[in-house]
């Protein structure tokens, strides 16, 4: 992917909405220092991009209902490219898993799952293993207390 040449005015549009995403564009140009039609225009081009793809609210899980958070490493039986594709498909559709990525050192996925309860939890990781997923094995932490969950500092990747 080519990457998008960027300047500081980019940046902080950028870093503003992944914070405030319903901030106003009368809001938002101020902020960055820019006019309005401008302000608009440069949003515009980093949406065309691909560098803003969508706008989220941050919800309260614990207001909505009970649930548990956990993340999971998983390890596949096989390293070929077909096994990570099959495993990459089956996980895809499964609306708990909220977050997996491909990732080094030691395991092959963490999957970040949202779910109702433990047991659901489990059912949801037998019928991954009853699958023929590949899984060899998981590990699963569940979340205690959420710490930190904010959007990255964008300053810290443009330098």
């Amino acid at each position: 992917m080519e990457q998008t040449r960027l300047d500081d005015r980019d940046i902080a549009i950028l870093a503003t909405l992944s914070r405030e995403g319903r901030i106003s564009k009368t809001e938002l140009a101020a902020r960055v220092n820019l006019s309005p039609t401008p302000c608009w225009e440069r949003m515009k081009r980093l949406e065309q991009a691909g560098l803003i793809r969508g706008y989220r609210a941050e919800l309260d899980l614990d207001g909505i209902g009970a649930h548990v958070q956990v993340f999971v490493t998983v390890e596949l039986d096989s390293h070929r490219a077909e096994n990570f594709q099959l495993f990459e498909r089956t996980v895809a559709p499964l609306d708990a898993v909220t977050g997996c990525w491909a990732i080094g050192g030691g395991y092959d996925y963490l999957m970040q799952v949202v779910i109702q309860d433990v047991a659901a939890f489990q059912e949801l990781m037998d019928n991954l293993l009853e699958s023929r997923a590949g899984v060899r094995r998981y590990y699963s932490y569940i979340v205690t207390k959420p710490i930190k969950s904010v959007p990255p500092a964008l300053g810290l990747l443009n330098g």
